[in-house]
């Protein structure tokens, strides 16, 4: 018998009269029965012996500290933190340039430590204080690093320019946990900190 002589296959609504289940149904329900004890209302995982807390698929409320004002947002886990400052909250002092965490144009303070927003998922920045370039002016006054930018015309096309900001100021500011300092700010001549 050839394929074309078979009449299930020229009907394709056609069922066998083979009773019991078919492989295709027998596929459907063992992916099924796989699959959905990991998508269905599952809130915690076990990841290296420990509980750990299963986010999304969809999206998901989170709240963060932006420059001093607490924000809330709802953004799919996979959400990083440079989309999330640009896209929701319309916060554009750090830039999108090579989007590898390379380049620098969006850094900002996370937790007062330098981190590269592209690179920084935005539910991992939750209820951590975050500081952009925005943030650095006060009360209309320049940051001294900003105006050291200003006065030595350090801007170049000025693009990346607000990442290398938030990167010196972080760079320049005091060890809060005590060390030493790795250079004396005398010895820098252009930033007349």
């Amino acid at each position: 018998m050839r394929d074309d002589d078979d009449p299930n296959l020229k009907d394709p609504e056609a069922k066998p009269d083979v009773p019991g289940v078919s492989r295709r149904d027998f596929l459907k329900i063992s992916g099924m029965s796989i699959a959905l004890p990991l998508v269905a209302d599952s809130q915690t995982a076990m990841a290296a012996g420990q509980q750990v807390a299963v986010h999304g698929p969809g999206k998901v409320p989170m709240e963060f500290s932006i420059n001093g004002r607490r924000l809330k947002a709802d953004l799919e886990p996979r959400v990083t933190l440079l989309d999330a400052l640009r896209d929701q909250f319309e916060i554009t002092g750090a830039k999108r340039v090579c989007d590898r965490g390379e380049c620098g144009a969006c850094t900002v303070l996370l937790d007062n430590r330098p981190v590269y927003s592209c690179s920084v998922l935005a539910i991992e920045a939750q209820r951590k204080p975050i500081a952009t370039v925005e943030s650095l002016m006060q009360s209309g006054k320049l940051h001294p690093v900003q105006q050291a930018f200003v006065d030595n015309d350090a801007s170049q096309c000025g693009f990346c320019t607000p990442g290398f900001v938030v990167a010196c100021k972080a760079f320049l500011a005091p060890d809060p946990r005590g060390h030493s300092p790795r250079f004396e700010r005398e010895s820098l001549p252009l930033w007349h900190l």
